[in-house]
């Protein structure tokens, strides 16, 4: 009888899925054209460069995370990998779904795997599982710093705020005004100092929160401009570095970087051929190398300046 209601479960998750990708591409549609090559009208040049591509050859390519030390994390259809900045491999744990976010937090690398979170140590051993936390949950993002670990539930529309034990300390989301998450993407980061970054991508913009939910402030505009946010929804990906933020884009599938303040700096990649609907998942130890993994091709592509 549990295994029935299992594949039952799995087979629910699977069409709610189905039902965010049909309903995105719907919107996008609409929204943004569709171009095989992107290239940004307002006279920005690109001022980063690929410098490496990386491909695990281990199936689709979901998520990256990079720790301070600079050492390398993926994952993806049934993977989770642990690389040095050289990409050699460290360590690899074997999933039975696909990973969808992953974060380290000192030597722990946490993923999400089917709205679990599985901990694991130095050598790749798992030490700890945490979740379910909500039915049907779909976790699209992890973040952590010292003292806690977050998670965005695109499926429920929920950012939880965890301790390094596993206990929920808080849930943003399900009072006051609730977040608009058109498509499967929902991000959030955390920093040092216990501010919530979270991406509200119906609303075109990101969001500052305290670690108990208050809105104290946000940015983001709708438009095609350098320090605008395209489409229907975004940014769908972003990492937050020492300077500011790193987002990337679908419709116009695009990677730039913006100060603190949420306003425009530069422009990582926007002449590229990524494909537009799928954008990057991305992550910087420290704003001078960003990776981005491309689940169109799963390869991790690895940019620095010019």
């Amino acid at each position: 009888m549990n295994k029935k209601w299992n594949t039952i479960l799995v087979i629910f998750i699977f069409l709610v899925f189905i039902g965010y990708i049909i309903t995105d591409k719907v919107l996008e549609k609409k929204s943004a054209p569709i171009k095989s090559k992107l290239v940004d009208t307002s006279g920005i040049v690109d001022q980063w460069t690929i410098s490496k591509v990386f491909e695990p050859g281990k199936g689709q390519l979901n998520a990256v995370s990079v720790s301070k030390n600079g050492n390398i994390s993926l994952g993806g259809e049934s993977f989770v990998a642990l690389y040095n900045p050289d990409f050699k491999l460290l360590w690899e744990y074997e999933t039975n779904m696909p990973v969808t976010a992953l974060t380290i937090s000192g030597d722990d690398v946490y993923a999400a795997v089917q709205g679990l979170i599985v901990v694991l140590n130095t050598k790749g051993e798992k030490i700890g599982e945490w979740g379910p936390f909500e039915d049907n949950s779909m976790i699209t993002s992890l973040a952590s710093n010292d003292l806690n670990v977050t998670f965005a539930d695109a499926a429920n529309k929920l950012v939880f705020v965890l301790d390094k034990k596993g206990i929920v300390k808080t849930i943003i989301g399900n009072t006051g005004e609730p977040f608009i998450i058109p498509s499967p993407y929902f991000d959030v980061a955390i920093g040092n100092d216990n501010l919530l970054y979270i991406a509200n991508t119906g609303k075109l913009r990101i969001e500052t929160r305290n670690i108990d939910g208050t809105l104290l402030g946000y940015f983001g505009k709708s438009g095609t401009d350098p320090d605008a946010f395209c489409g229907c929804c975004n940014p769908e990906h972003f990492a937050l570095t020492p300077d500011g933020f790193i987002t990337a884009e679908k419709g116009l599938n695009r990677i730039k970087i913006l100060n603190k303040k949420g306003e425009f700096v530069e422009m990582v990649s926007s002449v590229n051929n990524f494909v537009p609907p799928l954008p990057l998942d991305v992550s910087s130890a420290d704003g001078t190398i960003i990776y981005a993994a491309n689940t169109a091709d799963s390869k991790l592509y690895v940019f620095k300046r010019k």
